[in-house]
């Protein structure tokens, strides 16, 4: 048997990823953006519901639901309509919910059961609105997850997930479909400040 030298002496040490030179935001905005999703910064919770109103007004939503505690009080404080309960909800247009976290290095949202959404807003409506705070954008995965150490200790959550854009399929004659098995349109909303 012939021996051979080691083709990639420092594989291992190779980084996977290029070193990143952008802002968080920045870099964010570009991979959601890139897979479809949609980034909307917000100074506050006033420059937060403009926005909402704009999109609501766009799309002609009637249906918003939303069952954190926190953002519905935002909601009612500048009276825009929303649903607090799940009554009708087969009829949801757009669901609100937080988030864990968010993956500047692949645009992704990792999001948990832990949230008074649960599992369902994120995934039965067509339009998924997720708000986040600037201190839950991170670079990667593992950051991420550092993130949910902290936050949880032991009581981890018991589904934690990450979401990459809208909904899609390309199993029909590789025709990429977006909205196939969820949320047709996700917007991303980092607000900086709620006050």
């Amino acid at each position: 048997m012939e021996k051979r030298d080691i083709p990639y002496l420092n594989l291992e040490d190779t980084p996977v990823y290029k070193k990143n030179e952008e802002i968080l935001e920045v870099l964010f905005a570009e991979e959601l953006t890139a897979v479809a999703g949609n980034f909307i910064f917000c100074e506050n919770g006033m420059d937060f519901i403009e926005n909402m109103l704009d999109l609501a007004d766009k799309f002609k939503w009637r249906k918003i639901y939303c069952w954190e505690p926190e953002l519905q009080e935002l909601l009612s404080e500048y009276e825009f309509p929303f649903y607090k309960t799940d009554k009708d909800f087969e009829m949801a247009e757009v669901g609100i919910t937080l988030c864990e976290a968010l993956i500047a290095r692949n645009g992704s949202i990792m999001v948990s059961n832990q949230h008074a959404a649960g599992r369902r807003l994120s995934i039965f409506p067509h339009h998924h609105i997720v708000i986040a705070r600037t201190g839950q954008l991170v670079m990667d995965l593992k950051d991420a997850f550092e993130l949910i150490k902290a936050k949880y200790g032991n009581q981890i959550p018991s589904m934690i997930s990450t979401i990459t854009g809208p909904s899609r399929t390309a199993d029909i004659e590789k025709t990429l479909v977006l909205g196939a098995h969820g949320p047709k349109e996700l917007f991303v909303f980092l607000v900086d400040d709620f006050s």
